[in-house]
């Protein structure tokens, strides 16, 4: 498959462009753009730009507010709620998580859910922004219906990940990001459209029979990852980020892709925690440093020649991709060049040549 290499810069820009001319203000478009980018830089391209075609569709059908009216209202001194109104997810998701560091600052812990949201892209995002204030996060998202309940054999529950980071001082921070499926359904729906198989034992088809048809995968389930556990997971995160907020839950949250007959209505949970609930912020990073050092220093298993943290080859990825540019799949470079012609971006716009 040939691929096309871009700037992240200049990925960024175009795709800004592309949000705002489709309604979006000039900063949720380098918010949201921005965000995909660097999906992209971190190699999540199941969750970067290819993504592009189908946000804009749900605007033009009326299904994704463009100028969403977020509303935040305070619960508790500790607890708020975020309505997204029907907007793009990374602008709910974002306030969401400002608004957890807020009230870590006083209260030492922050809970915020979050509903009327839609798909809020990389779930590390909102991760790595309460790790730049400084803070420890937990972040939970339901999602549309992708894998079965432990002993179902049709879709039920999302794939919906599951963040969470820990700062360090001098050493490399927790970074934790994985969905609840054995591979997530992003990167089944890019095998899809590069016609590329997906490996043995990640879905099975309609009829329940194992698949590696990655078309096939989407028509049934994928299988969550540790069987029962993995399971178990999911439907928390449907308990946490759906029922508890007043999303959409228990099969209800709409397909983005595929489910235009309304709003998705995805739910969010966002926790932020002060490091120095329980000791010194000084004391805190000494205790993270040592730990990672412990892990990094750990007998190898054969075949690895380095122990690396959670979200540590994302940051090598992104050091990479910024240098040599994010790989882009031919199909994925014609639909957003359709997209382009779609706005009436000028061919000097063209950042793919």
């Amino acid at each position: 498959m040939t691929e096309v290499r871009v700037n992240a810069r200049d990925l960024a820009r175009f795709a800004a462009e592309l949000f705002k001319r489709g309604g979006l203000s000039d900063e949720d478009a380098r918010i949201v753009a921005e965000d995909l980018v660097e999906a992209n830089l971190r190699g999540v391209d199941s969750h970067g730009v290819s993504r592009i075609p189908a946000y804009l569709e749900r605007i033009r059908r009326g299904l994704l507010n463009p100028r969403p009216q977020i509303k935040v209202k305070r619960i508790t001194p500790a607890a708020s709620l975020v309505d997204g109104d029907d907007g793009m997810g990374f602008l709910a998701a974002h306030r969401a998580m400002d608004e957890a560091v807020e009230l870590a600052k006083t209260s030492g812990i922050g809970l915020v859910g979050v509903h009327r949201s839609s798909h809020f892209g990389m779930a590390a995002l909102y991760v790595r922004q309460a790790l730049k204030a400084g803070y420890i996060s937990l972040v939970f998202t339901n999602a549309s219906p992708a894998i079965p309940v432990w002993g179902g054999r049709t879709a039920f529950l999302g794939t919906s990940p599951l963040a969470a980071g820990v700062p360090a001082g001098k050493e490399q921070p927790f970074v934790m990001d994985m969905a609840m499926a054995v591979i997530a359904r992003g990167k089944i729906r890019l095998a899809a459209m590069h016609g590329e198989p997906i490996p043995p034992g990640l879905a099975l088809d309609k009829d329940g029979n194992p698949t590696t048809d990655p078309r096939k995968a989407f028509e049934g389930v994928c299988l969550p990852f540790g069987g029962h556990k993995g399971a178990a997971l999911a439907m928390l995160m449907d308990l946490l980020a759906g029922v508890f907020t007043g999303a959409n839950f228990g099969g209800e949250v709409k397909n983005f892709h595929s489910d235009h007959s309304a709003p998705q209505n995805v739910g969010h949970l966002m926790i932020a925690m002060r490091p120095d609930l329980f000791m010194t912020r000084e004391r805190f990073e000494d205790r993270m440093d040592t730990f990672v050092s412990r892990v990094k220093s750990q007998p190898r298993a054969q075949g690895f020649e380095e122990i690396l943290m959670p979200g540590e080859p994302e940051d090598r990825k992104a050091e990479e991709r910024r240098r040599t540019g994010i790989p882009l799949s031919e199909k994925v470079v014609r639909m957003l060049r359709e997209e382009a012609r779609r706005y009436g971006l000028t061919p000097e716009t063209d950042i793919f040549r």
